[in-house]
């Protein structure tokens, strides 16, 4: 069974885009992109430095617009055939355009909504995510309530993010959970999926009313609790809430182990979650779409796995 991923902010580099641009047709789409949501993607997505695509702002559309792009590129969602879709973070939203909830420009002016929104949340306290590596759950979230900090990312594979005020993050660098080997610090703008977060979901719930989302055509599973969710209302009000609310991957890759999953593609930019599954999904054979080089291996294991 196939599972397709989409990877969240911090996932980005400079120039990622760049050969996808490249590919039949990629160029004038992202450009109705850009139009329909004020934003030169093509522009960030390969001329801008790491700190211009570090802006949550940018950052997110991009990611998205990157996804549809690398997806459309292996192929139709029919015929790719997918036993789930997930996403990350704002990989949600690239999850739910493949999933049929959303088209993809009503997509990309939310996800636009989402960045500008998340970013001014940011703005009013200084605010960040750092990833601690290795340790025993049990005894890092309770170290890291202690700090004041919230375990926002519960990403499974030994891995948990962590994410709270700059002081609060500078105090657990010196003071880390027993176990935990490394911390290191995110290339995001603010604390994204916690309390620090909250104005960014009264501006989306006014965002989303006008939008007439359709339920999901393919396995959609959720990255508040590792669910599936059939109601295509039910995926927007999660979108909704997600921002301010922990992201568990954890408890996704548990859903796909019960699933049957067999094999996992990730979308462009890709190479985060795919570290994730080969930790803690052993057996199963992962991808990451990085550039188009990728799309022959990726499409010899969709007709090996897909359902």
């Amino acid at each position: 069974m196939l599972v397709l991923v989409a990877p969240g902010q911090g996932a980005q580099t400079p120039g990622f885009l760049t050969p996808w641009l490249e590919l039949p047709g990629a160029a004038d789409r992202v450009a109705a992109w850009s139009d329909a949501i004020g934003l030169d993607l093509a522009h960030y997505g390969t001329h801008a430095d790491a700190d211009e695509i570090r802006d949550t702002a940018v950052a997110q559309p991009l990611l998205v617009a990157a996804g549809l792009l690398s997806a459309t590129a292996l192929g139709d969602i029919a015929d790719i055939a997918p036993g789930a879709l997930a996403g990350h973070s704002v990989g949600e939203i690239t999850a739910a355009v493949l999933a049929g909830v959303l088209d993809d420009t009503a997509a990309l002016k939310l996800v636009r909504t989402r960045g500008l929104a998340m970013a001014e949340a940011a703005a009013v306290t200084e605010t960040g995510m750092s990833a601690l590596l290795g340790g025993d759950p049990e005894v890092t979230v309770p170290h890291l309530e202690k700090l004041g900090l919230t375990p926002a990312n519960v990403n499974g594979a030994g891995q948990i993010v962590a994410a709270g005020t700059a002081e609060q993050l500078a105090a657990l660098a010196e003071d880390k959970p027993e176990g935990v080997r490394k911390v290191v610090a995110l290339k995001v703008a603010g604390a994204f999926h916690t309390h620090h977060m909250a104005p960014a979901v009264a501006r989306l719930e006014e965002a989303v009313k006008d939008l007439s989302p359709a339920d999901p055509t393919v396995t959609y599973v959720s990255n508040r609790d590792g669910q599936v969710v059939a109601s295509g209302a039910e995926v927007i009000s999660r979108l909704v809430g997600q921002v301010a609310n922990p992201v568990r991957w954890d408890l996704c890759m548990e859903k796909f182990q019960e699933l049957g999953v067999t094999a996992l593609v990730e979308m462009c930019p890709g190479g985060t979650l795919t570290g994730l599954a080969k930790r803690a999904l052993p057996g199963v054979k992962t991808l990451a779409l990085k550039t188009p080089d990728d799309l022959d291996a990726a499409r010899t294991l969709v007709a090996e796995h897909s359902s």
